[in-house]
Order: C-alpha cells, then structure tokens, then sequence
C-alpha cells in the first residue's frame, strides 16, 4: 500500500529580487500556507548570484526591477543570466511567474522582446479576456500596482488573460503554465515607499500615486487570494 504522507513533496521556488524593497509581498502568506518554499536569490547583493541549472526547484518568480530595464535606462546587471536561467526552465517544462520586468523576461526567453518606456508608478484596472484566466479564478476586474519601466512585448505563442482600459496586455500566459504580469499582483504600499527612497531616480507624482495605492491595498489582497488559488493550480506548484 503506498503512503500518501512519503509521495507528498513540497515544492521549492525560485526567487529572482532585484532591490531591496521588493519582494513576494501578499504573496508570501500565500506560499506559507500552502507549504510552497521560496528561496530567495539576489544577486544585487555582495556574493549574490543567479543559479546556474533548475536543480532542486519546481518553479521559477522573477520579481520586477525597480528602477531597472532591459532595453532603456539603468540596464539590469544579472538581465543575462536570469534569461539564460528563464529558458532552462521553459526548456525542462518547469513553470514561470514574471512580475513587471519578471514579466519581461519570461516574455524574451519565450521569443518576445521589450520596447522602452519611462519609469513609471501607476494603478491600472485590470480586466479579464479569457473565461478561463487561471483556472477560472481571475477576478472580471482588479488592480494591478506596477513601478518600472520598459514594456513587454508578446511572443505569438502567448495567451492574453487580462489587458488595461487601452487593451494594452497586463497578464498572460505561455506555454500553458507561464504566467506573467504587468505589475506586482501583491505589491504593499511600504514596498512603494521603501523603492521610492532606495534609488535616487523616481517616477513623476509619487505622493498621488501612493494614495491611490494604499486606497486599493484592501481590493489587491482579495483579488490576489482568488488568483492564487488559480495560479499554484495553472503552474503545478499544488
């Protein structure tokens, strides 16, 4: 007789941080109690780097940069080995979830690419395409905190779940359990605020921009927990 307690295996999730001040945010207690694992690499720091195979992870996040591009501005130092690491992934069929310049990222390794596009901070509303947006589980509408810059450029194999009032793609997915997003789906007002005094460059009119953010922090957090019951689902990390 198998012993379902011996089959079970929790899953360990790679983490790509680019700055200090941002991390998984509301998507921590998420993991936590679900016991997915997430290890955090950043390789910004002093020894810091970027694995160099998939060896000993189920899944992949990349977190957006700050401040930071691919194809404008302040390039991101580790942009070339994250890529490379992106494309074991999607080559081993082990699933991806890009945030902002994440989103980025997954879209080049998958064969799109990146247009340039001013720092920004801005609360989009997004809203859904596609009946089936993670499992069936992504709100008709939510807010989407995005601070970066760059703009994603889709490569044909992916699938568009949601877009902004100017149909301008916000989430979508490839390969079936990729996903990526404009913006952090889980962002905080602190990490706003703490991005905000960690670098010297800063988007226009950020005193508004965090009002509107702290005004749909509550909206953020329960959308959020209706699309991760989607999202570990669509990527397998359940």
């Amino acid at each position: 007789m198998s012993n379902p307690a011996a089959e079970f295996k929790i899953k360990n999730v790679c983490v790509l941080q680019h700055t200090e001040a941002e991390f998984l945010g509301l998507i921590e207690d998420h993991f936590e109690g679900r016991n997915i694992r997430f290890d955090y690499r950043r390789p910004f720091t002093v020894g810091g780097t970027v694995p160099d195979s998939t060896d000993g992870y189920d899944g992949l996040i990349i977190l957006p940069g700050g401040p930071y591009g691919v194809v404008s501005g302040h390039l991101l130092p580790s942009f070339s080995a994250e890529l490379r690491l992106s494309k074991m992934f999607i080559e081993a069929g082990l699933p991806i979830i890009g945030f902002g310049l994440g989103a980025t990222i997954l879209s080049i390794a998958a064969g799109g690419g990146a247009d340039e596009a001013d720092l920004d901070f801005r609360i989009e509303k997004a809203n859904r395409v596609k009946e089936s947006a993670l499992d069936g589980k992504m709100p008709q509408s939510f807010p989407l905190a995005f601070y970066g810059r760059d703009q994603t450029v889709l490569p044909k194999s992916a699938t568009v779940l949601a877009a902004g009032e100017n149909e301008q793609p916000l989430v979508f997915s490839i390969n079936n359990n990729c996903i990526g997003f404009a913006g952090h789906p889980g962002m905080k007002s602190g990490m706003a605020e703490d991005l905000i005094m960690e670098f010297a460059q800063t988007p226009p009119d950020t005193a508004s921009t965090l009002g509107e953010l702290r005004d749909a922090q509550f909206e953020i957090a329960t959308s959020l927990s209706a699309m991760m019951k989607g999202m570990v689902e669509e990527t397998g990390l359940m």
